[in-house]
């Protein structure tokens, strides 16, 4: 396997570590995913003799919470109407704050999470010559609807599993904003951004809210989902869907999901990266250890299903040249032109219509580019958030 300096530089995108069983002394792995709402995982054994419940069984009762020695804070809003006219009742969000606010708090920055992601995985990009710099901006990570810690159907009480509503993009930022001005008592912000399905949100933030930021981040990001991209995540919901041990949602253990993983490692980076970077004789058995991952599989097809319907210029006729007229907030557009993630012909097409700023990354990390080449990135937001 690689070593594990490299391991830490390119796992906080999620998939890599989401369907392994985690090593016995590697902290990156538990980092990536929700353990705070997760058990752990079971032992290989144990996934291979499982024996499928009854489809129209109930649910097994939710676990208790995993101890986390640095635990976020979650934010009440109450029963949340959704973009459906469906509710969450007694909506969380999850959130932590790092660095100070100023007098007039217009140095904060907003930062929400990717898929499957958790605000605990942003801590690390964080800080003097990171992505954002917490020493001299406030930055409020944001944890999305159905990540597992703030409401989702493995953590809903009231709506578990399969009768959780459906959720989307839309959904996710209006959350935020009602955490943002509700309980932490913020009007006007100086940015927002966020990685994949969270630069997802940063294009829908200028939308929803057009008003709320100064400046708008969207990193490998996209305003609506290329074909390619919609190929890639319908393989993926049906890869979970379609196994025998989904059974609709009520599912008595997680499901081992190979075929997610082996789409995760295919797309999250190139051919050359990841041929780099791995050993022939550790492909197979890599996949032969596979357990169930840490993330829920029904907060994956809520997310998953997020992202697909996602679509910043649907209420404009699916114009993005209408689209961009609603816009207020300067644009910073970050992309690698070889993402096979979340493709960038989307963002690029919205930034040349926006006259937006962009930042093109041609390194053979694909979607993992924001660690692999996070000082380029950081350098160019301090410049565009002075």
């Amino acid at each position: 396997m690689v070593a594990r300096g490299l391991i830490a530089a390119i796992l906080p995108f999620v998939f890599a570590c989401s369907s392994e069983a985690p090593p016995a002394r590697a902290p990156e792995c538990p980092r990536l995913s929700p353990a705070a709402t997760s058990p752990p995982p079971p032992a290989a054994s144990a996934a291979k003799a499982s024996i499928p419940a009854p489809a129209d069984a109930e649910p097994a009762p939710l676990l208790p919470a995993a101890p986390d020695a640095d635990p976020p804070q979650l934010g009440k809003i109450g029963d949340f109407v959704l973009e459906s006219g469906e509710t969450i009742e007694d909506c969380r969000v999850e959130y932590r704050t790092l660095g100070v606010a100023n007098a007039d708090k217009s140095n904060v920055v907003v930062w929400a999470t990717w898929f499957s992601g958790v605000t605990k995985d942003l801590v690390d990009l964080v800080g003097p010559g990171k992505l954002v710099d917490s020493a001299r901006l406030q930055v409020v990570l944001v944890g999305s609807l159905g990540n597992g810690i703030s409401s989702s159907p493995s953590n809903s009480p009231q709506q578990p599993r399969a009768r959780f509503p459906a959720l989307t993009i839309r959904d996710m930022v209006e959350s935020q904003h009602r955490l943002l001005t509700g309980v932490l008592g913020l009007e006007h912000v100086r940015a927002v951004m966020g990685i994949s399905m969270g630069g997802m949100q940063t294009f829908q933030w200028g939308f929803s809210h057009p008003d709320f930021m100064d400046r708008l981040i969207p990193i490998v990001g996209s305003p609506r989902l290329a074909p390619y991209d919609l190929l890639l995540w319908q393989a993926n919901l049906d890869a979970i869907e379609q196994n025998p041990e989904f059974l609709g949602g009520n599912y008595h253990q997680q499901p081992v999901l190979s075929v997610v993983q082996q789409l995760a490692d295919l797309n999250l980076t190139t051919a050359e990266n990841y041929n780099k970077l791995q050993k022939r004789e550790d492909v197979r058995a890599h996949h032969d250890k596979l357990a169930p991952p840490r993330f829920d599989a029904n907060d994956r097809v809520r997310q998953l299903r997020a992202m697909m319907a996602h679509d910043v210029s649907k209420p404009f006729g699916g114009s993005l040249e209408s689209a961009v007229k609603v816009l207020k907030a300067k644009l910073l557009v970050v992309v690698n032109e070889r993402d096979a993630m979340v493709t960038p012909g989307p963002a690029l097409e919205f930034a040349k219509l926006a006259k937006a700023s962009t930042l093109v990354l041609k390194g053979d990390c694909g979607h993992r580019a924001p660690t692999c080449e996070e000082a380029t990135i950081g350098k160019r937001i301090g410049e565009f958030l002075k």
